[in-house]
Parts: C-alpha cells; sequence; structure tokens
C-alpha cells in the first residue's frame, strides 16, 4: 500500500509506492547552472524548477523527476562556472526519459523550466506529441501570472530581465545562507535588448545583472518576503486548471 508520508511522490519513493500509487502522470523539470551576477548562487533557476515540479506534482498526484540542473545558458558562458548544453544534446536526454517512463506505463507528462532562456521548450512539447501518439506532453503558460504576481509581492512595474531585485529576493527567501548583500547590477541602455540573443551578457551588462539591487533599499526579511509572495502567487496562478487542462488534452488526443 502507498505511503502517504510526503505529498508528493519523487526519486525518495520506493518503486512499490510509485507502484501503489497509481499515478500515469510524471513532472520533469529543467533548471540552470549559470550566473547571477557577482553576490547570488548560480542554482537559483534550478531551485525555481524544484519549487515548479513539487507543486504540479501535488496538483496532479505525479511522480516528480529530479531537476537537471543544466540548460541552454548561452547568454551567460562567458562566465566562469555556468554550464551551458545544446538544445540537440537536452532535448535529446529528455526525450530518453519520456520514453523510458511510457515503458513503464506514464502516458501523461507535464514539462517545467526554471530557465527564462530554453527557447527549445516550446517546440519540444511540439515534437515530442506529433512523434508518440499514446502520450501527451504539455507545459504550463504564463498567460498574465507574472505580472499579477510581481503586483502581488509590491514589485510591480519591476523591469529587469536576470539577477535584479527580484533574483535577490528569490535567493534570499530561497537560500539566504548563500547570499552577499551587495549592491549589484546597473542601468542597462535600452538598445541592448536586440543583442540579448546574440551576444555574451558580460558585453552588454556591467557585471552580469540586466536589472539592478541597491543594498540599503529593503531588508532581509522584506526581501524574503517578497520572494515567497511572488512565487507562492506566481506557481499557485500556474497550477489552476492544470489537472484539467493535462485530462482533457489526454482525452482529446487520445480520441479516435
Amino acid at each position: 500500500m502507498f505511503n502517504n508520508k510526503k505529498s508528493t511522490l519523487n526519486y525518495t519513493n520506493s518503486t512499490a509506492e510509485i507502484e501503489a500509487s497509481g499515478t500515469e502522470t510524471a513532472i520533469i523539470s529543467v533548471g540552470a547552472t549559470e550566473q547571477f551576477g557577482p553576490y547570488l548562487p548560480m542554482h537559483l533557476d534550478t531551485l525555481i524548477a524544484e519549487k515548479y515540479a513539487e507543486a504540479f506534482g501535488e496538483v496532479l498526484h505525479a511522480y516528480v523527476l529530479p531537476t537537471l540542473p543544466f540548460n541552454t545558458s548561452e547568454e551567460h558562458a562567458n562566465c566562469k562556472g555556468t554550464i551551458t548544453v545544446s538544445p540537440t544534446v537536452l532535448t535529446a536526454m529528455l526525450e530518453e526519459i519520456i520514453v523510458n517512463l511510457t515503458k513503464q506505463g506514464f502516458t501523461k507528462f507535464v514539462l517545467c523550466n526554471g530557465h527564462g532562456g530554453a527557447y527549445w521548450e516550446s517546440a519540444f512539447v511540439k515534437q515530442i506529441n506529433f512523434k508518440y501518439p499514446d502520450l501527451i506532453l504539455i507545459t504550463t503558460h504564463r498567460h498574465l501570472a507574472w505580472e499579477d504576481a510581481l503586483q502581488h509581492a509590491g514589485l510591480q512595474g519591476l523591469d529587469e530581465m536576470h539577477a535584479g531585485l527580484l533574483s535577490v529576493c528569490t535567493a534570499v527567501w530561497l537560500c539566504p545562507e548563500l547570499v552577499e548583500l551587495k549592491s549589484m547590477g546597473s542601468d542597462i541602455p535600452r538598445a541592448n535588448k536586440k543583442f540579448a540573443d546574440y551576444i555574451y551578457w558580460d558585453k552588454l551588462t556591467e557585471d552580469g545583472c540586466w536589472g539592478k539591487f541597491e543594498e540599503e533599499t529593503y531588508t532581509s526579511v522584506q526581501l524574503s518576503e517578497m520572494g515567497e509572495k511572488f512565487w507562492n502567487f506566481y506557481i499557485d496562478k500556474r497550477s489552476e486548471n492544470l489537472k484539467s487542462i493535462l485530462d482533457d488534452a489526454f482525452r482529446m488526443k487520445m480520441t479516435k
């Protein structure tokens, strides 16, 4: 019998427990290992992806796989310690994982991704659904969730792309022991945005931050609270109707 000692099913469960749960749904999450300016740890996108996966796993009573810590982080690859893999390698690995799990009876998959620069995601989802008729793979959509979450956290109007105030809030909430609260970032010329996908960010920004944090503006408690409010609200919004969307998509695809 399934031992419901945890709210989610994951790799810390035994295979017997996963079998007994009856789930046919798996959550696949992808983070990143990339620079977040001079003072933040490089695994923030992985921590965020783990939060997505755990929340979606609870909603769907799904098997949550370990989060992959590498992604297509080419824009940061000039910064020491960043790991980037090609979309070809990454999607081949994800496809292998999905095919393996289908042989065990999994038929429904949700892909969640913590890295904003993962442009491969949509094409991969379309290709897998085209290539494999007996499974469904979906991802969750932002809609207006990001903007609503910023407002909920008191960050409305925040205009940044990476390693600014929101990243600091996230890190202070998720891994405060790894954060050095020092001012970082700068105002990035708007004209630089058109080069963001073509040129290393150490050439477009002063310190890798596409945003700005000023250390005297907020306390650690305030930063942590804003991070928690933002991500909990945002993930809750992306979890809304997730089960019905997944079930309906599977039913429509399987209809002869």
